[in-house]
């Protein structure tokens, strides 16, 4: 009997899932605000749980916040780093908005001052997973603006993933005087720039309120603390704070400099990045993006000088390296006729080899082990990291810009047995930035692989469909 209705229970359990787009099952609350809830999801596919934040259209439609989403949107995509929650993908229905993102399961920084103050350790390593990810956010052009430690949450391995963009602002919404205006803030963490309503530079009030959650993390409690808001706002304005006892008098020179009331003489990212206390067992964050996730790079190679020892071989050894060890590359996938029909707008396959705003494509008679050799080259000679697997290349530059670093992905097709096509497309990065590299070194660098196609390709030396 007691069988009997646990599995009719565990069946009614079944029939009231929701499912969203027939894609997510959505489980408990985690949260919510004025406009918006979270809840726990699973991926019915990948088994994933996912946070997904639901947006109510009609409200923000009412107060015109659609622009405000929107920027949200943009700016999640512009900062993908391990160490910010990742928007995932962004859906929408005539009534709801939802944000598929990452799922944090540790829970809020804030949880674990709120049990006392932390060990300098732990506290240091918080702090440089936090400025690891201000950095990153501020080479794009983004300020959060509202930094505190409940809108930074840890993973299951303790990790600091910064959550919670919606105050964040753009570069391009700086004035003609090149400053923000909008006062916005949590009290207790923003900075006094923003208090004098003078206009305030956005890097510089992100890293007052990181010097303030330092503060916290070391202390456990706040540096400038009243129960009268007005009264707490002069002692951040005056810059009215002491140090503990227990702190280093290192530790409180370094905080001296990020709770500088003036901007001007404020400590820079470049200047804490060299900071005797913060560098302490500090590693820069290395990664990469493939297939659209977030991939770390572990670097376990003992090198003096944080040099790759690999880099140091000339351009012969490193040649004489590749003869050493013949790349055992698997078959390029083969093109058919509806593949090759697909890549074209019309039915003129010479189509096929024109150059897109994102990409083009060659056709060459080289072997896959010479062109993936010659992709490195060109990235050689602009200093680009390259990532090789199967048949698909990754190019990424390292400069910073607004859209982050330039990466360019390259595909390797079999279209006959004697021809190969190269599909190269841009996946970040500015678009200017790429059309220059693809002109200038791209495809000149791959001019002498590619065969002249003159008129349509003919098609008796495609494969068939049945092939």
């Amino acid at each position: 009997m007691a069988t009997t209705t646990s599995s009719s229970s565990s069946n009614s359990k079944k029939e009231n899932q929701v499912l969203i787009l027939g894609r997510y099952e959505i489980g408990k609350l985690l949260g919510h605000g004025t406009f918006a809830k979270v809840y726990l999801a699973r991926n019915i596919k990948t088994n994933e749980c996912v946070a997904i934040k639901v947006i109510d259209k009609e409200k923000i439609l009412k107060i015109g916040l659609i622009a405000h989403i929107k920027r949200e949107i943009s700016i999640l995509r512009r900062v993908r780093h391990p160490n910010i929650v990742q928007l995932y993908e962004v859906m929408a229905t005539k009534a709801k908005i939802y944000f598929v993102m990452e799922y944090v399961k540790g829970g809020e920084l804030f949880n674990k001052v709120a049990k006392g103050r932390l060990k300098e350790e732990v506290a240091r390593k918080y702090f440089q997973q936090l400025i690891s990810a201000v950095a990153f956010c501020h080479a794009r052009g983004v300020y959060h603006r509202d930094l505190k430690p409940e809108n930074i949450l840890l993973d299951e391995d303790g990790n600091v993933k910064v959550s919670d963009f919606g105050l964040s602002a753009i570069s391009e919404q700086i004035k003609q005087d090149g400053l923000f205006h909008t006062f916005c803030g949590t009290p207790a963490y923003v900075a006094p720039e923003v208090l004098g309503r003078k206009g305030y530079d956005g890097a510089k009030v992100d890293l007052w309120s990181c010097g303030v959650i330092l503060f916290v993390l070391m202390a456990g409690y706040l540096p400038f603390h009243d129960q009268n808001v007005m009264a707490m706002y002069k002692k951040i304005y005056k810059g009215e704070f002491r140090c503990p006892r227990w702190f280093s008098p290192e530790l409180a020179r370094f905080l001296t400099r990020l709770l500088d009331t003036n901007p001007e003489r404020r400590i820079t990212i470049p200047e804490i990045m060299n900071n005797r206390w913060f560098k302490k067992g500090f590693k820069h964050v290395k990664f990469y993006i493939e297939d659209d996730k977030l991939c770390s790079i572990n670097d376990d190679v003992d090198d003096k000088e944080g040099v790759d020892s690999s880099s140091e071989l000339s351009e012969s050894e490193s040649e004489m390296e590749i003869r050493r060890k013949p790349p055992s590359l698997p078959r390029p996938a083969s093109l058919n006729a509806f593949d090759i029909i697909s890549f074209s707008r019309s039915f003129d396959l010479s189509g096929l080899f024109e150059d897109g705003e994102d990409g083009g494509r060659f056709i060459s008679g080289a072997p896959v082990p010479k062109i993936i050799s010659k992709l490195e080259e060109i990235a050689k000679v602009v200093s680009f990291a390259v990532r090789t697997k199967d048949c698909r290349v990754s190019l990424e530059g390292s400069k910073e810009g607004a859209k982050g670093p330039l990466t360019i992905a390259a595909e390797i097709f079999e279209l006959t047995p004697s021809l190969r096509v190269v599909e190269v497309k841009k996946k970040a990065g500015d678009r200017v930035e790429y059309e220059e590299f693809y002109h200038k070194e791209l495809k000149p660098g791959l001019q002498n692989l590619t065969l002249e196609v003159d008129g349509p390709v003919d098609s008796s030396h495609l494969p068939s469909d049945t092939e």
